[in-house]
């Protein structure tokens, strides 16, 4: 698992340093101020694990391409290069730094004319061989076909986390008796509030089975597929509490009804209750309630606020309780919310 990030001089952050929980954080913030290049920068610093896995006598030159190749097809700066993801205006190099459980570091520099990282420190890096999951914002099981080859062979709009979640997905089923018990409770209880399962045949092609019929993944409510997609990462083992690297999810709350959004809470912090660590980012307000709500002796969520300081550079607060938030644009604006409903329904007395 990552314990902590350091950035500098990186996209829009002038310097950021974030402990993380090893169960579960939530990163919240107004839009703008980097929760998801915050996901994709410790994602992509988790990159090393499958290539050492690989191949353990990768070199560090042959590492310095691999985690520069990660960033520009997870960031897709302009004109696909490096330098345009060093802070505009900053006359320092960028630098980016992980820490893992274990004690290993892997950090990297480059400056707006470099073409490659620079790797500064890569402390036992290759001993960190727990691969990350990455679910982005957009469920892929209704474009799962094709995709592979289109990603592969044209410049398509879809940043490295689609092709990474893709590769995962197709991976085979793990055998019954090899599946992590809460991981076969997620997928029964998944398939229980869908009314039936998602089956992946290979090659991209995904129906919907319920125990009579079988239908197109694409005639699927998106917050269905979005939940096919956890229960199927949970069923290859690419998802595996205890094993797999970090599960990091952007804005998870997408096009889920409140009945998934109260599911989706009781599995993560069932996962991270069996070694599984999660990082996500949210703007939902009941996301965050739910997670308040279900929180037992022994859980522990962790919640990062990111904001603009008075000079405009992008802070942090974290804490432990959701009550302290501080700033919490989500519960402010859910206050607002209701201080408008009294308001108008008392007609302005309430004022």
């Amino acid at each position: 698992m990552i314990t902590k990030l350091d950035i500098k001089n990186f996209t829009v952050f002038n310097g950021l340093s974030i402990d993380f929980s090893p169960k579960i954080n939530v990163i919240i913030g107004e839009n703008g101020t980097g929760k998801t290049h915050l996901l994709k920068a410790a994602y992509g610093l988790c990159a090393g694990a499958p290539l050492f896995k690989n191949k353990p006598d990768t070199g560090e030159d042959e590492l310095e391409a691999a985690l520069t190749a990660k960033l520009l097809r997870l960031f897709m700066p302009l004109d696909d290069k490096l330098g345009k993801m060093h802070r505009q205006g900053a006359t320092d190099q960028a630098y980016l730094s992980a820490r893992f459980a274990g004690g290993q570091k892997i950090a990297a520099t480059f400056f707006n004319n470099s073409k490659t990282l620079a790797i500064q420190d890569h402390a036992n890096y290759e001993q960190y061989q727990a691969e990350a999951v990455f679910i982005p914002t957009k469920e892929i099981l209704s474009f799962m076909k094709g995709f592979g080859s289109l990603f592969a062979r044209y410049e398509l709009s879809f940043d490295q986390t689609y092709k990474d979640v893709f590769d995962f997905l197709e991976l085979p089923e793990v055998r019954q008796d090899s599946l992590h018990e809460k991981s076969k409770w997620a997928m029964a209880e998944i398939e229980g509030i869908c009314g039936g399962r998602f089956v992946f045949y290979g090659g991209g092609k995904v129906t919907f089975k319920t125990e009579h019929t079988e239908y197109s993944a694409n005639s699927m409510a998106e917050g269905f597929r979005k939940a096919g997609m956890l229960s199927r990462l949970l069923e290859t083992g690419a998802i595996q509490p205890g094993v797999s690297g970090p599960l990091f999810w952007d804005e998870p709350e997408s096009n889920l009804n409140p009945k998934l959004m109260k599911l989706l809470v009781e599995i993560l912090l069932e996962l991270s209750r069996n070694g599984q660590q999660i990082i996500l980012a949210t703007h939902d307000y009941f996301l965050l309630k739910w997670f308040d709500l279900e929180m037992s002796k022994g859980d522990h969520v962790l919640y990062h606020a990111l904001y603009r300081g008075d000079e405009g550079a992008i802070k942090v607060e974290s804490s432990e309780d959701y009550r302290s938030i501080s700033p919490n644009a989500i519960a402010d604006t859910f206050n607002d919310l209701t201080k408008e409903q009294v308001n108008k329904k008392m007609g302005g007395l309430g004022k």
